[in-house]
């Protein structure tokens, strides 16, 4: 009987250490992990999974930031496009 109250708290404490955007957002991009340097805008959130880390996972959520998954990937396209525009 010991033996499965410690399996299931076992899975109990992954199951709340894992976290939402960590689980379902995809490969972590280096832009994500990366901190914006000096006068860099800050990285937008995800909110949908924000939200989700709040009320489902919120012992997670420290997992998401630190791993950076609770940010959004930097799209190099729309990043380049505006450069191009703002030179014209």
């Amino acid at each position: 009987m010991k033996k499965h109250t410690s399996i299931i708290a076992m899975a109990l404490v992954v199951c709340i250490l894992s976290s939402c955007a960590t689980v379902f957002g995809g490969k972590v991009t280096t832009a994500q992990r990366t901190k914006p340097k000096e006068g860099e805008p800050s990285r937008a959130i995800r909110p949908v999974a924000l939200i989700a880390d709040i009320l489902l996972f919120w012992p997670g959520l420290i997992v998401d930031f630190a791993t950076g998954a609770i940010y959004k990937p930097e799209q190099k396209n729309v990043v380049e496009d505006k450069k191009t525009v703002e030179a014209k």
